[in-house]
């Protein structure tokens, strides 16, 4: 599916790994890019966790915007400010550059958004569908103490989804065990 897309974004096949926090996401993205990797396909990974942080879950995209979507478009690597959260207060960190690949798989929560949506190669929209189960495996994942946060987090992935209407656009569905 993927590869038979032209791509959109320049010379790039931008696919957008959504969905709801404890999905799955992260797995299925780096399963694709291993795939991709198999293939022989020069493909770079970027996380939107990178990006966000609990105060500002979506507000951050107009730095992925120039720092990375525009410079591939243009055929050149991208670069941008991520998250350290290292103190536990996020606060700006390093730089990751993103090397022109033939396809960015775009994994997080909004990365499919309809901002991109012109430029989607592929949006895969990946779900668990039970709330209280997506909140126990972050919860697994990040700790008992981030419990209320991932809880707030839900609710605004949850507005942000019925705006956005994102699941509405995904070309393939994923419900994994």
């Amino acid at each position: 599916m993927t590869l038979a897309a032209p791509p959109r974004l320049g010379s790039v096949r931008l696919v957008a790994v959504d969905g709801p926090s404890g999905s799955g996401k992260t797995t299925f993205a780096t399963a694709l890019a291993g795939e991709f990797r198999r293939r022989g396909i020069r493909r770079a990974v970027f996380s939107t966790d990178l990006l966000a942080t609990w105060d500002d879950p979506f507000g951050w995209w107009p730095r992925l915007e120039v720092g990375v979507l525009q410079p591939l478009s243009r055929g050149e690597d991208g670069a941008v400010v991520v998250q350290d959260w290292s103190s536990g207060v996020p606060r700006p960190g390093r730089t990751v550059t993103v090397r022109l690949p033939e396809v960015l798989v775009l994994e997080g929560v909004s990365a499919g958004r309809s901002a991109v949506s012109d430029r989607t190669s592929a949006l895969i929209w990946v779900e668990i569908p039970s709330t209280a189960e997506r909140l126990a495996r972050s919860v697994g994942r990040d700790g008992e103490s981030e419990r209320d946060h991932l809880t707030r987090w839900q609710q605004d992935e949850t507005g942000h989804f019925a705006r956005d209407l994102t699941s509405s656009r995904a070309d393939l569905t994923v419900r994994p065990d």
